[in-house]
């Protein structure tokens, strides 16, 4: 059996935070733009909001955070709320579409 590799764990773990005001966990929505495992097992992650004025913004990176540092293995964990690119519905995925009646 083959186990997770650290980042698939990381990954797993994302998907576990929603945005409170969308039934989809924000890894399918597309708002983590980069998660980057060093080679001390520190995890870089940019992530972005649907909007600036999101009622959660500085919630949900803490979550992110916090739901990241908790996997076994990882070390420091550092979270960047990035607008560039602006996140549009092109980002999510075929799962975020059909849990929410958009395909």
């Amino acid at each position: 059996m083959n186990e997770l590799t650290l980042d698939n764990k990381i990954i797993n773990a994302i998907k576990t935070v929603f945005d409170p005001e969308i039934p989809v966990d924000i890894y399918e929505l597309g708002l983590i733009y980069k998660c980057e495992v060093t080679e001390n097992n520190d995890v870089l992650i940019n992530m972005t909001l649907t909007s600036p004025n999101c009622p959660v913004a500085e919630e949900l990176p803490m979550s992110v955070k916090e739901t990241v540092q908790a996997v076994e293995g990882v070390n420091n964990v550092k979270v960047d709320i990035v607008w560039e690119p602006p996140w549009d519905m092109s980002r999510m995925s075929e799962i975020a579409r059909l849990e929410l009646d958009m395909m």
